[in-house]
């Protein structure tokens, strides 16, 4: 990577942060509450996609985790050439990368590992999207620092390749190689092994799944250097779309012999699921930075300034108890419209605290 020009900070990637935070932070509820009244189909049907699949398969919920990582992703050029640019060496950056990663790795155990009980007994070392973020992250960090683009291209096939040739032909101990069920998968056995009595106790693999997460972070980085690229702005949406395009096609026909499957983070999935990202990206590029309409996206913008902070913030604090200071009196004569109330009073305190820090500046990293 060589430090050149620097662009102008895009903010339809703070803004695609903020739509993907949005859920987690207060969409989910919303849409909760809009199935509490109507009780339709479609609103069931909604409701639905506001949930996992239980193993194989996709819906709408299973973009949010991959999303917060491709993004992670195509953030990473645009910091790496501003730092080369002031004149950081590689080491240093690498050293800000070993910093980020514990930091990261730390907040995921408060977050989801229970840290903050200081009882070894419910201790769960790996069980967090931040985690899975790091992960991703070091990977990523090092393939642009030391990679070319295309050998970029090529590591990221590596990964995927790489894990589906392990779960496929590696056996683990009373199931045999390519068994892909929660119990008797590859990735799971290794979890076991290693994590022992700190593994999270769900059908979510991580060690292994760590290739995963670093192509899917890869694919957002590789996506941020063609927004650094001296393409037109029309031509690199256009790339995005029809990389997009070829990813989730990819994915889906990968699918029928490595089955998408978001809790094993398999290969298939790291292309579905990276296709939607990519094609989120060019549309918002697209609407934002190419047509130059930014305001209806304000809004995800201060979400998607403080992503992290208000990860941490919703999985630390129930803010509907917040909101239920203003709105809880409410609850006796709203009756089925009061989740919809009260879900959305919680995300309209989380919002304002954030709006509260864009005003001031105040945007927080790591």
């Amino acid at each position: 990577m060589k430090p050149d020009t620097l662009p102008p900070r895009l903010e339809s990637l703070d803004a695609l942060r903020g739509f993907d935070m949005f859920w987690i932070v207060g969409g989910s509820w919303i849409v909760q509450g809009l199935h509490d009244i109507w009780r339709s189909p479609a609103t069931a049907w909604i409701q639905t996609q506001m949930t996992h699949v239980e193993w194989e398969g996709f819906r709408f919920w299973d973009i949010i985790m991959p999303l917060f990582l491709f993004i992670v992703g195509a953030a990473i050029p645009f910091s790496f050439h501003k730092r080369l640019a002031r004149g950081d060496s590689k080491s240093r950056i690498l050293g800000h990368v070993g910093r980020r990663f514990l930091v990261l790795f730390v907040l995921g155990m408060a977050a989801q590992g229970h840290l903050l009980e200081y009882d070894l007994a419910h201790l769960h070392l790996f069980s967090n999207t931040l985690q899975a973020i790091a992960v991703g992250y070091a990977i990523t960090s090092l393939a642009l620092l030391f990679m070319s683009v295309r050998g970029q291209i090529l590591f990221t096939a590596g990964l995927l390749i790489g894990f589906w040739l392990l779960l496929l032909w590696v056996p683990v101990p009373g199931y045999g190689a390519g068994d892909l069920s929660p119990e008797g998968n590859l990735a799971m056995h290794i979890d076991r092994l290693i994590l022992g009595p700190f593994q999270d106790g769900t059908d979510y693999t991580w060690i292994l799944s760590g290739l995963g997460f670093g192509a899917t972070v890869l694919l957002g980085a590789l996506a941020g250097q063609l927004l650094r690229s001296s393409l037109s702005p029309e031509r690199k949406a256009g790339w995005l779309a029809l990389g997009g395009t070829a990813c989730w096609i990819g994915g889906w026909l990968w699918g029928w012999i490595f089955p998408v499957i978001k809790h094993l983070w398999t290969s298939s999935f790291v292309l579905y699921s990276g296709g939607l990202c990519l094609m989120l990206l060019a549309g918002f590029y697209w609407i934002m930075d190419v047509r130059g309409w930014k305001r209806w996206a304000f809004p995800f913008k201060v979400i998607g300034m403080n992503a992290i902070v208000v990860y941490m913030a919703t999985r630390l604090f129930d803010f509907r108890l917040i909101g239920d200071i203003l709105v809880g009196g409410m609850s006796r004569w709203t009756g089925n419209a009061f989740p919809l109330i009260r879900g959305s009073a919680g995300f309209a305190v989380i919002w304002l605290c954030l709006y509260f820090f864009y005003r001031r500046r105040i945007f927080i990293k790591i």
